[in-house]
């Protein structure tokens, strides 16, 4: 396993410093995202009219931190270039790389634990990680062929992105563990997210900027295509942010069609970006947060476990030996205090399954992990089969007695 390169201990730090600075700059990034649209959408036409002779599109007044603010947004370009000029770029980088970082050290560094789980696709983890990869340059790839061919007919193209994250989240949970499809998918878009920046909206900012310096008149078209790209990563940005944070909600990645669970979530997420885009133009439409509620309540509806297991042969209760042999031989190498596993030096989430009241305080967390959602063992590396996942529902069922 590629986990052995590295010391628990030391991954553990690298895990915690790097999900630091993923999750700070992506604060940064996703701050200066939202802002800017909401300026782009809340700017009034200029009062003055040396400010339109000047060029000035648009204008805004906002007062925050003690002092009142007069942004203008210029239709091209001013007169002269400003000195210094602010841009907004390495935001969106160090999400990505500290992110992709994240990826490997988590996902690839322990392929076995959290990436492959062979019950679902029989891969090696040299495989799955290719894969992995390859599935985060073509998101890039199908995305910027849309935008390139569907130009300016945003709801085709919406439509089109929309069913490329369909066929990606059904694809990724028929390859990847059910954790690992989630993050899968959302790093699919943060790559979309930062190849736009990269790729379209910086070039399109160096290109105003070359042509100002060379006396040149600038052209406003990537200007325009790179305001569109912008708009896009808007809208991306809660559905990302979602699929990064999965990990903690096994009732979502852990049920029977989650890759659908996931893009319900997803689409909900857009639409209430929606609704707050609409509302900076001046567009209150309660309908949108009200049908979002309405979509969440029937998702947790649908998804909810219903809690039963099948009945051992015979009916008989499950006594604590054998729920407390299982748990030994199937959750022990991780939950204990001290941990017999090469990935972790402590017991995840702090959780310990040594003695017999360890193990019946956390019945319920069991049930939910192990049973409801199959979500643990992480990738069943531990091979816990559904009758062992169903006896354990059965004595958590009967009481969760250790007599």
């Amino acid at each position: 396993m590629l986990a052995s390169l590295l010391d628990p201990y030391v991954a553990d730090w690298l895990d915690l410093l790097l999900r630091w600075l993923h999750v700070v700059a992506a604060i940064a990034w996703i701050g200066t995202s939202f802002y800017f649209v909401f300026l782009d959408n809340a700017l009034l036409p200029p009062k003055r009219r040396e400010d339109v002779g000047r060029g000035v599109g648009g204008e805004l007044w906002a007062v925050h931190g003690g002092g009142f603010y007069h942004v203008q947004k210029y239709r091209v370009a001013p007169e002269e270039l400003p000195d210094p000029l602010h841009w907004f770029k390495w935001e969106a980088y160090t999400t990505w790389l500290s992110g992709f970082a994240l990826f490997v050290l988590l996902y690839y560094l322990d392929a076995d634990v959290y990436l492959v789980d062979r019950e679902v696709a029989e891969l090696s983890t040299t495989a799955a990680i290719g894969i992995s990869i390859g599935l985060l340059a073509l998101a890039w790839v199908v995305y910027d062929v849309l935008c390139r061919t569907l130009g300016r007919r945003e709801i085709v193209l919406a439509g089109a992105v929309a069913l490329f994250v369909v066929v990606a989240a059904f694809a990724a949970s028929e390859i990847f563990s059910a954790r690992a499809a989630y993050i899968q998918v959302g790093a699919m878009l943060g790559t979309i997210m930062a190849g736009n920046v990269l790729l379209s909206i910086i070039p399109a900012h160096r290109e105003l900027v070359a042509a100002k310096k060379a006396g040149r008149e600038p052209d406003p078209e990537p200007g325009l295509a790179a305001k569109r790209r912008s708009v896009h990563n808007n809208y991306l940005t809660l559905p990302a942010v979602f699929a990064m944070l999965s990990p903690h909600f096994p009732m979502t990645y852990g049920h029977e069609w989650s890759w659908l669970v996931l893009v319900a979530i997803m689409a909900i997420g857009a639409w209430v970006r929606h609704f707050f885009n609409l509302r900076r133009r001046g567009k209150t439409v309660w309908a949108i947060p009200t049908s979002a509620a309405l979509a969440v309540l029937a998702l947790a509806f649908a998804i909810r476990p219903d809690g039963s297991a099948p009945t051992p042969a015979g009916g008989e209760r499950v006594a604590f030996g054998t729920a407390r042999q299982i748990v030994a031989q199937r959750c022990a190498s991780c939950h204990s205090a001290r941990p017999t596993s090469k990935t972790f030096t402590t017991a995840p989430a702090g959780v310990i399954l040594d003695t017999p009241a360890q193990i019946a305080s956390q019945a319920a967390a069991i049930e939910k992990q192990a049973v409801l959602s199959k979500a643990m063992p992480l990738g069943n590396v531990t091979g816990m089969t559904q009758d062992e996942r169903d006896l354990l529902g059965r004595w958590i069922r009967d009481g969760a007695e250790t007599k």
